[in-house]
Parts: C-alpha cells; structure tokens; sequence
C-alpha cells in the first residue's frame, strides 16, 4: 500500500470527467453531481463511467501494486530495480510527492518532463545534461531553439533534489530524478505504472549545438526512423513513443508552415484535415504574435495519455508533419491504428519503450558524478 498510486488514480478521475474544461473543486461524490447535474452532456457523461472504471482499477492496483506492474525490468546489466533501495529509500517516494504537488497547480508540467526526459536522452544519452544552465562561455541544451522556451518543469527537478541533498547529500543523481519524474509524471496522466532501473550518473557536458540529434517536429518518416535507429530504437517504439504528443502543448511556430506556407504549391498542407485546420489558424492566426502562442497538441484530452492521440492522425488531424507522416508507410500506418484500437496495448508498449529509452548511453559507475546541484556540474 504504501506505493499505492492514489493521488494519481483521484486526480485523472477528475480529467476523465471533465476533459480539458478545468479541475474540480471537490473530488466529494455529492459535490461532484451537485456541480454537474445542470449541466452534464452525453460526452461528460461518457468520460465520468471511463473514471469510475479507472477508480475500480486504482483500488485493485492498490491492494498490491508491486505485484501488478504493467512492465517488468531488470535493468540493463549496469542500472538495477531499487538502486537506492540501502543508500536513500525514500528517493524515488520524494520525487513522486515533488511532482504530485507541482501538478496540483500546473498540471501541464507532466508533459513537460516527459519530454525533458526524452530530450536528455537524445543528446549524449539519459545523463541529466538537459538540466544543466547555460554559462558566460557556453550555451548550454536547455536553451538551444529545440528546448527553450519550450521546455518546462526544471523547478519540479530542483525542489526533488533539494529535498534528497537534505537527506542523502550526494547519493541521488539527477538523471535518476528526471527518469523517475517522467514516470511520475506518465502514471499521473493515466499511464500504467511501471518500475524504473537506476544508477545513471550526472554528465558534465551540455552544449546547445548538440541538439541537433532531437528529431524535429517537421521530419519525415524516413528522417524520424533513422533518427531513433541512431539512438537503439526500432520503428514500433519510434510510433509508440510518439505517443507522448498526446498530452501537452506546442507553440504555433512549431507547425505553423503547414497552415500558411506548405510549400510554392500550396500554402496549406493538404493531408491535414481542413476543419482541423481552420481551427488552427484561429488559435494561431499568421502574424509575428503566433509565435508565442500554444495549443493543445491532443485537443481532445490534452492531459490524458490516451489513445486519442492516434485517433486524430487517422482523421488527419496530426498536429506536427512528424505527427502525420506516421501514416505514410503500411507498417507504420498499421502500428497506429492497432494503438488507436488498443489503450491496454499502447499502454504496455509505452511503458516497455520508455523504460528502453531511459537506458540509452547511460554513464555508470565510476563514469559523470552525483551533482550537488542539478543546474551546475560539481
């Protein structure tokens, strides 16, 4: 029980009822129904009964969650289940309370550190180098144009850290919390819980110039494939960890091209839907103030890790060109409509990718060091 991911079950209850229209103000049954009963629709509706299933869900994973992991590892001969397990055993617990009680005010911070987590890991591998601040001699990944100024939730990071310095000085390293934080995070938003292998150390190195290995959101299949075929990931777990963009938001300059300026043919993307479109270029209308607008990247369930986000690409409605070319290729193409089909599959194919991911060119042992401070090297 004391595992027992109940904060997170009660606060996607509240999403499923009320999809991306606000928090509840009471989580009391009374209150909820008093607060909808004028005004609750059919498709209000439909997602409060998908949260009461998923409440029977969290009071079964609670009777033994160890034991219902959705994804079980072993590591990867180098990172280990439980690594602090004798050195600091309330780590992973105090990351998980730093980031319950941010998303209590912010809930989109939990797309931001899974994307922080997917970021660190494609420059120079899961070694908590995104975290570290740019110097008078040097720019650091946090504030190269993939990262910054879109890339949020260092603060989550820095209050874990504080907060494990204070009980296990120099034990924790950073690129753990990130891993651990993007769980947190995952499972918060609805995903199934699943265990992370530890032990990575902290490198000293972040430069801007080398985020050129993130794959923008204007790839193409081909470039997207190659791209995580560099970093040990295969095609299957190329669409599935795609699957991150159902949560979360982007800024319109992000796709912006494919609503105003696709190419000397035409100025709008043809293989996105038009009403989708339309849509688009009303909450980003084609002038410099666009640029530092957001929308939601799943308009649907913005916050929810779902397979809505598949849903959209099969109704054309990919926000990124990365998002729609998915459908550009048979194989591919049939990955998205078996996640769209299937929330049980992609759920369990998400949580094994994501885990794999955390493993690339980590730095073990006597390689990187524990900072003390997230933001600077020791």
């Amino acid at each position: 029980m004391k595992n027992c991911p109940i904060y997170a079950i009660v606060i996607t209850v509240k999403l499923y009822i009320r999809g991306d229209k606000g928090s509840l103000s009471s989580t009391n049954p009374k209150d909820i129904a008093l607060q909808f009963r004028p005004s609750l629709n059919w498709e209000e509706l439909k997602m409060a009964l998908r949260g009461v299933l998923l409440l029977l869900f969290g009071v079964l994973l609670c009777v033994n969650v160890d034991g219902l992991q959705a994804v079980q590892v072993v590591g990867n001969g180098t990172l280990q289940l439980g690594y602090y397990r004798t050195t600091c055993p309330q780590a992973e617990s105090i990351v998980k309370e730093e980031v319950a009680k941010a998303l209590s005010t912010n809930y989109g911070l939990a797309a931001g550190l899974v994307r922080m987590h997917f970021h660190d890991c494609f420059v120079r591998g899961c070694d908590g180098s995104v975290l570290i601040d740019s110097t008078s001699n040097n720019v650091a990944e946090k504030d190269a144009p993939p990262n910054n100024p879109s890339l949020r939730g260092f603060e989550v990071i820095d209050s874990a850290k504080a907060r494990l310095e204070s009980l296990c000085s120099k034990v924790v390293s950073c690129a753990d919390i990130l891993a651990f934080a993007a769980r947190d995070s995952v499972q918060f938003s609805g995903g199934l819980p699943y265990q992370v292998p530890a032990g990575r150390k902290d490198g000293r190195i972040s430069q801007a110039t080398e985020t050129i290995s993130l794959p923008p959101p204007t790839s193409n299949l081909s470039q997207l494939t190659q791209m995580f075929a560099n970093k040990g990931l295969n095609q299957g777990e190329m669409v599935t960890l795609s699957g991150a963009h159902t949560i979360g938001r982007s800024h319109c300059s992000s796709f912006s091209k494919r609503l105003y300026n696709f190419n000397t043919t035409v100025s709008q993307d043809p293989s996105l839907d038009p009403a989708y479109a339309t849509q688009l270029k009303q909450q980003c209308p084609n002038s410099s103030v666009s640029a530092n607008l957001t929308v939601p990247m799943d308009p649907r369930t913005p916050n929810l890790l779902d397979t809505s986000y598949y849903s959209g690409i099969l109704a054309n409605r990919g926000l990124f060109t990365s998002d729609q070319t998915l459908l550009s290729n048979a194989s591919t193409a049939a990955l998205v409509q078996q996640n769209a089909r299937n929330w049980w599959l992609f759920q369990s194919k998400f949580a094994a990718a994501i885990i794999k991911m955390g493993q690339i060119d980590v730095l073990t042992g006597s390689q990187g060091e524990i900072r003390a401070n997230c933001r600077r090297i020791n």
